[in-house]
């Protein structure tokens, strides 16, 4: 008797430990979803209190560089002066906004279940200068 069932109790721990992998991968893979959820949010409120804080419509390329430190995914960003073609001096608020950005998994169920990109919200944030304390008839420059 001891001999028929000797390989039944590694063949159900292997049952089990697949189970317990699937949702072990699937709860970090969410995890790792909501962190780059997070991250991106944060990223735009970040660019949008550096842009406020710098005043300044050229410092594009800076702006999405410091987004991108929070959130290297960030390819591109929409940065919106208000109103438009405003100067340094003339500049109300300013906009940034992220779109398009896909998350990818990376744990083998996904690719075994098929699930491409699963696309992600727009992510914008607003501030206005006074919000940062930045007076509105200064020409600052932002180091």
């Amino acid at each position: 008797m001891k001999r028929e069932q000797a390989g039944a109790t590694v063949v159900e721990f292997a049952l089990v430990l697949i189970t317990f992998l699937a949702f072990m991968f699937a709860i970090l893979d969410f995890s790792r979803m909501l962190f780059t959820w997070s991250a991106v949010n944060e990223a735009t409120r970040a660019g949008a209190r550096y842009a406020a804080v710098c005043d300044s419509t050229a410092n594009a390329a800076l702006v999405l560089a410091k987004m991108q430190a929070l959130a290297p995914q960030i390819q591109t960003a929409n940065i919106g002066w208000d109103p438009p073609g405003c100067g340094p001096t003339s500049c109300i608020g300013v906009r940034v906004t992220v779109t398009g950005m896909n998350y990818n998994f990376i744990t083998p169920i996904a690719g075994l279940a098929r699930l491409g990109a699963i696309p992600m919200p727009n992510f914008a944030t607003y501030l206005t200068r006074e919000d940062m304390r930045q007076d509105t008839n200064s020409a600052a420059i932002c180091p």
